[in-house]
């Protein structure tokens, strides 16, 4: 059983003409009922979560200031949405909903939600559309519950995983991998367990390759309990934001290759959606929705 993390909270009204694409959330999970990907009951809705987890990942002062709405404008500016209280709600279901992926995944293997992969968030403050690390909240509370020893985060978005980098620079148990675009945001990058940073416009076969050298030694020295992987489909050619080269069928190629490494070590996989903001909506969705069917192709 396929456990897909939904909530209607996910979509948040933003200014139109906003460059962050919020209604690919509904539209994704209604393709994938539509084509017959998904049913109903791989639906579920995620609570929010609990404030301690909450604390476990970030400060105090910055949740006070975010659940308070004290948040000044100069950081409102640099997490890039409009500030409220639906926003941080959001956030806080967003969260809960890769907790609830991890738990599931121990159980069927793979679980994905709809939303997450905010891998910009800091301990004590967000940036580039990230309140709240979801990844990391995960970890930790993985960590904290005797659910996992040792946690691999794959971060395949475009973007590096700066704000995940950081939280666990001191933290062996969880290792960060991220695999970005060089010349691309966020231009002062952290330093990840491994980095490989792409030059701009690589295409199918050197990123594939690239992924196919590392991913397979690293599941194989780390021996991960868990790992949760961010599946970020701005590394498209069509993408505005990205600056990498790949097409629709390798973004596929790269999910699958993905699902089929952690399956054969035996290693449960959360996902999240990460990036994408190709002008056109059907790329978003297309590419989206191939990590459901892959995961449906390999796990089923």
């Amino acid at each position: 059983m396929l456990k897909v993390a939904f909530s209607p909270i996910y979509r948040y009204e933003l200014p139109q003409g906003h460059r962050f694409p919020m209604i690919k959330y509904d539209l994704l999970a209604q393709q994938l009922i539509y084509e017959g990907c998904l049913e109903e009951e791989n639906f579920f809705q995620p609570q929010p979560i609990a404030e301690e987890w909450i604390l476990r990942t970030h400060s105090k002062d910055y949740w006070d200031a975010l659940k308070e709405q004290t948040i000044s404008a100069k950081a409102a500016r640099k997490i890039g949405f409009p500030m409220s209280e639906k926003l941080v709600q959001r956030s806080k279901v967003i969260a809960q909903g890769t907790i609830d992926c991890c738990l599931a995944a121990q159980e069927y293997g793979v679980s994905l939600n709809i939303a997450g992969g905010t891998h910009h968030a800091y301990a004590s403050h967000g940036e580039g559309f990230c309140l709240l690390n979801d990844f990391a909240i995960a970890a930790n509370y993985l960590l904290d519950q005797g659910l996992a020893q040792q946690i691999l985060i794959v971060d395949l978005d475009v973007h590096q995983g700066n704000g995940s980098a950081k939280i666990f620079e001191n933290e062996p148990r969880v290792f960060t991998f991220s695999m970005h675009a060089a010349a691309n945001y966020p231009f002062r990058k952290e330093r990840s367990d491994l980095d490989i940073a792409l030059p701009d416009l690589m295409d199918d076969g050197p990123y594939l390759q690239v992924l196919a050298d590392c991913l397979p030694a690293l599941l194989e020295s780390l021996r991960p309990d868990m790992v949760l992987y961010l599946s970020g489909v701005d590394v498209l050619a069509s993408d505005k934001l990205g600056r990498l080269g790949l097409s629709l069928n390798a973004c596929a190629q790269r999910d699958q290759f993905v699902f089929s490494c952690c399956q054969k070590a035996g290693v449960p996989v959360a996902v999240s959606m990460g990036g994408g903001y190709s002008p056109q909506l059907r790329y978003i969705i297309e590419a989206h929705a191939n990590t459901y069917r892959m995961a449906q192709k390999i796990y089923s």
